[in-house]
């Protein structure tokens, strides 16, 4: 990933060699003791007295909820006249008229986003979120992905919009992944807020790393409709892989690293505080880290996205399915020929050249195991009941 090339202002230059720079020859001295603190940390956890520090440090700091100060904030008024209230009325977070997609990288999202670019009306953004910053001509690139049919230039509804450059965080690709209704962030509302707002008609927004913040973007714009789209995860997982004879089924996490072409392990490190059994040590195979990922994304755009739609089910069956979905959003005018004719479909069942159907059901059962025990959802208590009873 690219970073921001500007150099610092005068007044922030910095007026030595840093310390690390001016002892390079010593890195490995650095990396040697940077280990054995971070060691000696997580010792120091295992502790009662460890554990004391860290609760008493954090107390206060991981609770996101503001006080229950929302009743007398809406029914008390300021104690002096003439102060400035609050207009909520004509704000661009309740417009009914918003649009987001929502869906796993390679799950077909940038053939929906495609779909609603040539619906006269709408003005369609692709991935908002995405690192190539396509608010900057000098940053963006001209390539596009050769797998994305018919896509062109997808950064066109962007033109004029530097001003994004403002707000744009590139930890928002990887970071945060999960973001409940009171997680705060206000850069990311007004980046939004601006797409809606330039927008000419319907303002549609296609993403790729918000399956875990739809909770948040229900909260902030509580009237906007959002879009679930998911695919078949052996196929999806296939198509994540690019080429199935680079990284056989016999290859595991040691070599997966080249093949990880869409964040699988970086978005596992950021969500496995808030879901442990990704933890790799779990686990026997990346498939199953995928997995995971792809249920947890698909029970999240079952609970708060407003519809749900199969890949398989929008390439099969274009015109029913994309009727009913302008249908759902009180779109009239488009041309459904034009539409279906931009559907290409994809060889179907792909996971059956990478392994057999057993493979595939042995890693699947292990995950919804994991799932089914964090999430407290095992049918057979009778034996702890019955334990209980015995007490």
């Amino acid at each position: 990933m690219s970073k921001s090339s500007d150099p610092p202002t005068p007044e922030r230059r910095p007026t030595s060699v840093p310390l690390h720079e001016r002892f390079a020859p010593w890195g490995w001295l650095r990396s040697r003791m940077r280990e054995w603190v971070f060691r000696e940390f997580h010792k120091l956890t295992l502790t009662d007295d460890g554990k004391t520090i860290l609760a008493n440090s954090l107390r206060g700091l991981l609770h996101n909820a503001p006080p229950p100060l929302g009743h007398e904030l809406a029914s008390t008024a300021p104690p002096y006249a003439g102060l400035g209230q609050a207009r909520l009325d004509n704000r661009t977070d309740q417009r009914t008229d918003i649009v987001f997609i929502t869906g796993r990288f390679r799950s077909g999202s940038t053939l929906l986003w495609n779909l609603f670019r040539q619906i006269p009306g709408c003005t369609s953004y692709y991935e908002p979120f995405n690192e190539r910053r396509w608010f900057d001509p000098a940053h963006r690139g001209t390539h596009t992905d050769q797998t994305h049919r018919h896509a062109e230039a997808y950064w066109l509804e962007y033109d004029g919009m530097t001003v994004l450059g403002d707000y744009y965080r590139e930890e928002w690709i990887d970071r945060n992944l999960y973001m409940d209704e009171r997680f705060w962030d206000p850069l990311m509302k007004r980046y939004i807020e601006i797409l809606i707002e330039r927008a000419p008609g319907r303002p549609v927004l296609q993403f790729n790393r918000v399956d875990f913040r739809l909770p948040w973007f229900r909260w902030y714009f509580p009237h906007a409709t959002i879009l679930h789209l998911y695919r078949h995860p052996r196929d999806q997982w296939c198509s994540t892989l690019r080429n199935l004879e680079a990284f056989p089924k016999e290859k595991g996490f040691a070599e997966y690293a080249p093949h990880d072409h869409f964040y699988l392990r970086n978005w596992t490190r950021d969500l496995r505080y808030h879901f442990p059994f990704l933890e790799e040590q779990h686990l026997t195979h990346p498939y199953e880290l995928f997995y995971l990922i792809w249920r947890l994304s698909y029970l999240f755009g079952r609970k708060f996205a407003h519809t749900s739609l199969a890949y398989e089910e929008l390439v099969q069956n274009p015109e029913e399915r994309i009727a009913a979905l302008l249908n759902l959003i009180d779109l009239r005018d488009y041309d459904l020929n034009r539409l279906t004719a931009l559907i290409v479909r994809p060889e179907g069942a792909r996971w059956r050249r990478y392994a057999e159907e057993s493979w595939f059901q042995e890693r699947e059962s292990h995950c919804e195991n994991l799932l089914a025990e964090y999430f407290g959802i095992l049918t057979d208590r009778t034996t702890n009941e019955s334990h209980s009873n015995l007490r």
